[in-house]
């Protein structure tokens, strides 16, 4: 038996919306957050694993460090201490790193995807773009690539170059997660849930440890009124991340819809006491009756 109470935050006055707009926002929440980050990425939301942890570490950074002491001239080896340097945030020795291997090698196709990466990530999207032409030019099969320019022009809102370039990666690489997700999130946007719904499934299928396809599909199941099989979903990712405020708002909300107010409250008061702020937990916890320092049952 698992209860969650709600510490109780500076109150502000809280506007109540209907189930359709408070799924609306929702969406619209994810699809914002999702703008920039990858299903796995530093700072999505995403469980750390201790091999992660391990990967950003001082210890492995030092030891790839010392690989490059030692390769002075190996355009890899810049690469692979890029890449562990720009997942622990540190992106303008990251950018270093990827420059001097580029410089190295001018047609190091990785090297140029993973400083797109960079570049996105820092909302840098005309050079990312450059980045990703430039991968994609020097290997034209390179799955990576078309995702990461996708996924810029998805921020940018080019659904149609974004779909291309999600076809694109999907074609070269039907294995990967990533693809389907970040094309569900294009069809999430534009109101076309069921084609969302297939991607972000087969997404969870090829990727089963990763919280976001399981919040996408469960914000979709709710746009479409199922919000059984939202619930189950949400109840997925929450397992998975339960650090993930967006989770346990949209758990809440599918509990919300199914008329388990004592399951809803939990669920908002978890979101709660991971970020007091978070408007849309508020309002939920608001809507279902939600009273500070009560504990309820979140599962």
């Amino acid at each position: 038996m698992s209860h969650a109470a709600a510490s109780k935050p500076p109150m502000t006055a809280a506007k109540t919306i209907g189930y359709r707009a408070a799924t609306a926002l929702l969406v619209a929440l994810a699809l914002g957050a999702c703008s920039t980050a990858t299903m796995n990425a530093v700072g999505t939301g995403a469980p750390e694993s201790e091999d992660a942890l391990y990967a950003t570490s001082p210890a492995n950074i030092a030891s790839l460090t010392d690989v490059v002491t030692r390769n002075p001239n190996d355009p890899p080896a810049y690469n692979m201490r890029g890449t562990v340097l720009g997942e622990a945030g540190r992106y303008d020795e990251a950018l270093a790193d990827f420059n001097k291997a580029i410089t190295i090698d001018a047609n190091y196709a990785q090297a140029y995807a993973n400083r797109g990466l960079v570049y996105r990530q820092t909302g840098k999207y005309d050079l990312a773009l450059a980045d990703y032409d430039k991968a994609i030019g020097i290997d034209a099969n390179y799955a990576v690539a078309y995702l990461g320019r996708g996924m810029v022009y998805r921020a940018q809102r080019k659904p149609a170059l974004a779909l291309a370039d999600f076809n694109k990666a999907i074609a070269i690489r039907p294995d990967n997660a990533q693809a389907y997700y970040n094309r569900g999130l294009l069809y999430q946007g534009q109101q076309q849930h069921g084609f969302a719904i297939d991607d972000f499934s087969t997404a969870i299928g090829l990727s089963t440890q990763q919280a976001q396809p399981y919040i996408a599909r469960g914000l979709s199941y709710l746009a479409v009124n199922n919000p059984k099989n939202a619930a189950s979903d949400l109840d997925d990712a929450v397992t998975i991340d339960p650090q993930n405020v967006q989770a346990w708002t949209s758990r809440g909300l599918a509990y919300e819809r199914l008329g388990d107010k004592e399951r809803a409250a939990g669920s908002y008061a978890r979101a709660m006491n991971i970020d007091q702020k978070y408007q849309p937990a508020r309002d939920g916890f608001g809507r279902v009756g939600g009273k500070f320092g009560q504990a309820y049952q979140a599962f």
